[in-house]
């Protein structure tokens, strides 16, 4: 559990950072999807205000986990979430355009580490699983 969160929990952590919700096509290849419906695959992949039928588009994605970095009180925190919530953390963090989300390699099972606070945001790149804590690094933020 992270560190001074207080808010709407799921079992994992905050509920604002669960997964992407693909709906319909939720427990499916993107391949098997692609066979059925390549229209709403191209869409998905390159529009980010489309959403897989019954699911969630990236915009809505970026915003609602967004919404939960900007309402962490101040201190470490410290979640174990999705690929897809890795790019949304980073492009809301980065202000980057929606576009870029699908740009984003996250690698499983990965660190990412974003420091400073909601409205001011840097991501540190390259750290190891078992580096230091960027809490205690010292330098300009």
């Amino acid at each position: 559990m992270p560190e001074g969160h207080q808010g709407n929990q799921g079992p994992l952590g905050p509920r604002g950072l669960r997964g992407l919700d693909a709906g319909e096509w939720a427990g499916r290849t993107l391949d098997e999807v692609a066979a059925e419906d390549p229209a709403g695959v191209h869409a998905w992949l390159t529009d980010p205000g489309y959403a897989p039928p019954g699911g969630e588009s990236v915009d809505a994605l970026i915003a609602r986990v967004g919404a939960e970095l900007a309402a962490l009180a101040p201190g470490t925190h410290r979640f174990t979430v999705e690929q897809a919530v890795v790019r949304a953390a980073v492009v809301h963090a980065l202000e980057l355009p929606a576009a870029a989300f699908w740009r984003l390699d996250v690698r499983p099972e990965s660190v990412t580490t974003l420091t400073g606070r909601a409205g001011r945001w840097n991501l540190l790149v390259g750290e190891q699983q078992n580096g230091p804590d960027p809490a205690t690094r010292s330098g300009p933020n």
